[in-house]
């Protein structure tokens, strides 16, 4: 009984404690709230305190939501896809709460679990090399600005998206984003379309150009809509999902798919007929009518494209194309900043500053490089272009296990997952084959990929190890059970 008043006893002194502690830390609340209202007198003021700790709360308590909305607005720019969210600095809000909570979780509450896995080391090397290189750029501060405003970003969230997501419902959560933002990127591009806003040589599409958004640029748009489309797909062909989920996942492929033509971009085409390509091959037995189908849909998309009607690479250009030209001479000229730069490139997003320096046909403009193989070499060198490339076979050959693992044990593994793994899989062909005509080496896509691959590969190996204890403990279970029995004395009959 002593001891049961003794607990009493602390608890309630405990109790008395924390309610000193919250009437002392509310005053200081409310002082420093008269203090900011007394230096700022505008009647918002009260408003944005009063919710600071609402808005606390929710930073704590959702951290894949939080990473998984940056994720959106720092690669889909919805915030640009839609002017009237731009003023609102949401990106700069999600990254301080993103970063907030990766702090919180990782360093005190422990809800985050940090791994290492061989697709992040990988990224780590390159992240590295990058980092390395800037110093040593040919325009410091056009590297260093770009590094701050976007790659540093890229550096904290690839592996962050890594260790957040570790659950089934973290995986559903991020195909509802990642179809979701997709989506709503491409009704925005459609309407453009019909409306002709935003056009570019009077027939390609593009969103925001107005106010300089990345989107603006056809190719840099149709590498935005591509990367949803694999996710869109598997969706709608995974058994298992509900058929609202899979007739969602279809309608928004369509919805992709459209709006990828209309950009009329060439590397998008070839990724929509990659990704396609790879699901298919799983699918189809017959390999000779895949790729009979194949080829019959590779023409009729570069017809309903419109590809021939193009100011540029259109069928009105004799002989090689202005812009097929316009690529060669840029990975030319890539190829030389290695050879000048081989240990370091001319720096990260330098391509375009040096390229009247490393070109032989200068035709009175820089051009891009249109390739993000050629792009890396140009801007991390040799030594960057192996350490990516390594990368990117890391990932795919992970991406392409994992498949054919979970695919292999539906009963083991929910839709969900399955789905997530079909989409990343397919996801990584389309980058390889689109990546040689579009720049993304130093975007979003592929460290979504690393991401993304690393976290369903890291879930399947703890699936299969817990598969792998659970026969073993049954073994040992039957033979304790037979030790026993064989230890209990016989009954003699009488």
């Amino acid at each position: 009984m002593q001891i049961l008043d003794w607990i009493g006893t602390q608890r309630e002194l405990l109790l008395t404690r924390m309610k000193t502690h919250f009437v002392h830390v509310t005053a200081i609340f409310v002082a420093l709230t008269c203090v900011i209202w007394l230096l700022i007198p505008h009647p918002v003021i009260p408003l944005v305190v009063g919710l600071l700790p609402l808005a606390l709360l929710i930073t704590l308590s959702q951290p894949v939501m939080l990473g998984l909305l940056f994720i959106a607005f720092s690669f889909f720019r919805l915030h640009e896809a839609f002017p009237q969210l731009y003023s609102l600095k949401i990106p700069l809000m999600l990254s301080l709460g993103t970063l907030t909570t990766l702090a919180w979780h990782i360093g005190l509450s422990g809800k985050i679990k940090m791994f290492h896995s061989k697709e992040l080391n990988a990224f780590y090397v390159f992240l590295a090399l990058v980092t390395i290189g800037i110093p040593l750029s040919g325009n410091a501060g056009e590297a260093f600005a770009y590094y701050k405003d976007t790659y540093v970003k890229i550096g904290i969230m690839t592996p962050a998206l890594a260790w957040l997501l570790c659950h089934a419902k973290h995986y559903r959560n991020a195909l509802i984003m990642i179809v979701a933002s997709g989506l709503s990127v491409a009704m925005v591009t459609l309407f453009n379309k019909m409306n002709g806003i935003g056009m570019v040589e009077e027939t390609r599409v593009t969103v925001g150009r107005d106010i300089g958004s990345v989107l603006g640029d056809p190719n840099d748009l149709a590498l935005v809509l591509l990367f949803p489309f694999s996710f869109a797909v598997s969706i709608a062909i995974t058994d298992g999902l509900s058929k609202k989920a899979r007739l969602i996942g279809l309608l928004t492929a369509i919805a992709l798919f459209s709006a990828i033509i209309a950009t009329q971009s060439r590397g998008g085409i070839l990724g929509i007929l990659s990704a396609l390509g790879t699901i298919a091959w799983r699918r189809v037995k017959s390999k000779a009518l895949l790729f009979s189908v194949g080829g019959l849909l590779c023409l009729i998309l570069f017809m309903v494209a419109g590809i021939n009607d193009r100011q540029s690479g259109g069928a009105a250009e004799d002989g090689l194309d202005e812009s097929a030209k316009g690529r060669l001479y840029a990975w030319e000229a890539a190829f030389f900043m290695a050879v000048d730069n081989p240990l370091s490139g001319v720096g990260l997003n330098n391509f375009y500053f040096n390229y009247f320096f490393y070109s032989p046909h200068w035709d009175g403009l820089n051009h891009a490089v249109h390739s993000t193989w050629f792009g890396v070499l140009g801007e991390t060198g040799f030594l960057g272009l192996a350490a990516f490339l390594t990368m990117t076979f890391i990932v795919f050959r992970s991406a392409q296990k994992t498949v054919y693992l979970v695919v292999q044990k539906p009963d083991v593994y929910p839709p969900v997952v399955r789905s997530i793994s079909e989409g990343l899989f397919s996801g990584m062909i389309a980058f390889c084959v689109s990546g040689t005509f579009l720049t993304q080496g130093f975007t979003w896509p592929i460290y979504i990929l690393v991401a993304l691959t690393a976290s369903v590969a890291h879930y399947v190996k703890k699936t299969e190890a817990s598969l792998a204890d659970v026969p073993l403990a049954k073994t040992t279970q039957q033979e304790s059970e037979l030790n026993t029995e064989s230890n209990q004395p016989t009954k003699k009959h009488s």
